[in-house]
């Protein structure tokens, strides 16, 4: 069985900074998972924010290329979502989830599970 607990969102200004981290609990962290970050906003789909493969190669949504960190720490069992420079359209609830597959993947059919999901506020 695997566990995905989300924390770290809150409430920040517009140019601020957050880390999430995802904490995973049962047979998920070897090299043959990879793991992702995805957001979810008030009447929107869930769309893809960052992942990162089980050999740590990273991939990013264009919308954060370049303010977002991926990374994954298998000793501690964590995989950390720093964001930087936040904007107020990064606002939503980000979900870590754990694909049975080494490869990154972008889509939400590619995850098989899911936390509970952490909110992320950003103020203007």
């Amino acid at each position: 069985q695997v566990q995905l607990v989300e924390s770290g969102g809150g409430l920040v200004q517009a140019g601020g900074s957050l880390r999430l981290s995802c904490a995973a609990s049962g047979r998920t962290f070897s090299n043959r998972y990879a793991m992702g970050w995805f957001r979810q906003a008030p009447g929107k789909e869930r769309e893809f924010v960052a992942a990162i493969s089980g050999f740590g190669g990273t991939i990013y949504a264009d919308s954060v290329k370049g303010r977002f960190t991926i990374s994954r720490d298998n000793a501690k069992t964590t995989v950390p979502l720093q964001m930087n420079s936040l904007k107020p359209e990064d606002t939503a609830v980000y979900y870590c989830a754990v694909r049975q597959g080494w490869t990154v993947a972008r889509s939400t059919s590619d995850y098989d599970y899911w936390g509970q999901g952490t909110q992320v506020t950003v103020s203007s």
